[in-house]
């Protein structure tokens, strides 16, 4: 029988006293590629912002020649792996005082845990990903937990390339092949991320079809529905209301994608990756902790990992300090290019036109006081947060 727990710290602060282990999953390092799809659909639900994004565009254009990409464009995560790493461990280590196992889960692609594998003080982290899986018009992803290492490449060129098949091509049964390999190798864990997200904008009631219709085909090798802590607090209720409509486990997976640390964790007894595995695909136990931040306004957050993607970090290694040099567009050629590499000038004295420093230095100012404050202030959900808390008590 599954038995999954949720716990909140701020609620419990002794939540952690019976478990042994805290393990981070899901979260993201600067080898993980982000669409910018999402500005092109900000302009389109937002009809004030059209105009002041058609004029950007048309400026762009004037001033290099290049129409931006929205659709092949893309940004990376401020954090190197080893930055991301260490982040996720310390807040374990520091606020639960546990030791701590971290999965990192870029997009469609290993490098980070492959890389940190030559670090000494994170030599045991598992090889992870968050798959992007087609499905119909939509995708879920999918994330793929402590692969074999000595696999793990040929593994993700299997997984791209399913996630590159045109939908005419497309066939059922070659998903079902892989998730019943991957669910046959018995160190490797598979969660069905943000499954209530409608994540690639099909509508709500049509993803919820095909949610359920990808649970009622491959749930057989899904082993836990993630709590994200990155979506609100009714999206997590809902996943686990589907959770328990499907007999399924739910899972920590904070999504992190800025510098605020998972605000979720899964507690655990196990020592290591493959005994946590373990507990959550055989023993069919999972242990979710909120930690803190979540209680935080949701709106409030997503704008502060807004802000995170959007700063420079001149202490950060060279090449990943400031804004323009994490993010990609094709250049007049159509070769993809470091943002930072298109301005005008040479060499180090190359830097983004003042309109759209400008523009970027009015976003982070929602980031200072007494901005910031006033807008978490205002977007302050504790309310309806402690009574759905309650509701779920009951």
């Amino acid at each position: 029988m599954s038995q999954s727990t949720v716990s909140y710290l701020w609620r419990e602060p002794e939540a952690a006293r019976e478990f042994t282990t805290g393990v981070s999953l899901h979260s993201h390092t600067n080898q993980s590629q982000e669409t910018l799809d999402f500005i092109a659909e900000l302009s389109r639900d937002w009809g004030l912002l059209q105009p002041v994004m058609r004029w950007a565009e048309r400026r762009s254009q004037r001033s290099s020649g290049i129409m931006p990409d929205y659709a092949r464009s893309y940004w990376t995560p401020p954090l190197t792996p080893r930055i991301a790493f260490d982040l996720e461990r310390t807040q374990i280590e520091n606020k639960l005082q546990l030791p701590a196992l971290v999965s990192l889960t870029d997009h469609d692609d290993i490098n980070a845990p492959m890389l940190l594998r030559s670090v000494s003080s994170a030599r045991h982290i598992p090889v992870s990903v968050e798959w992007t899986v087609p499905f119909y018009e939509s995708a879920f992803h999918i994330g793929i937990h402590n692969l074999p290492s000595a696999d793990g490449p040929a593994w993700m060129d299997r997984m791209r390339a399913f996630t590159a098949i045109p939908v005419a091509e497309r066939k059922p049964t070659l998903l079902r092949e892989i998730l019943a390999e991957l669910d046959e190798i018995p160190q490797v864990m598979i969660v069905f991320n943000h499954p209530i997200w409608d994540l690639y904008r099909v509508g709500r009631e049509r993803h919820m079809v095909l949610v359920n219709e990808f649970l009622a085909v491959y749930g057989q090798f899904v082993h836990a529905l993630e709590l994200n802590g990155l979506r609100d607090w009714k999206e997590n209720r809902e996943a686990t209301t589907l959770a328990g409509k499907w007999n399924q486990l739910v899972i920590s997976g904070g999504d992190r994608h800025g510098i605020e640390p998972n605000a979720n964790v899964n507690l655990t007894r196990a020592a290591s990756f493959t005994e946590f595995v373990h507990e959550v695909r055989r023993e069919r136990q999972s242990h979710v902790l909120y930690m803190p931040q979540y209680a935080e306004p949701w709106k409030h957050r997503i704008l502060q990992s807004t802000l995170d993607a959007i700063r420079n970090y001149p202490h950060f290694p060279e090449g990943a300090q400031r804004w323009d040099q994490r993010v990609y567009h094709p250049d007049a050629n159509g070769e993809m290019r470091k943002l930072s590499d298109l301005w005008a000038g040479e060499g180090r004295d190359k830097h983004p036109p003042s309109w759209i420093e400008g523009i970027l230095a009015c976003v982070r100012l929602m980031g200072e006081a007494p901005l910031s404050g006033t807008l978490r202030y205002a977007w302050d959900d504790s309310a309806k947060m402690r009574a759905a808390l309650t509701k779920q008590d009951a």
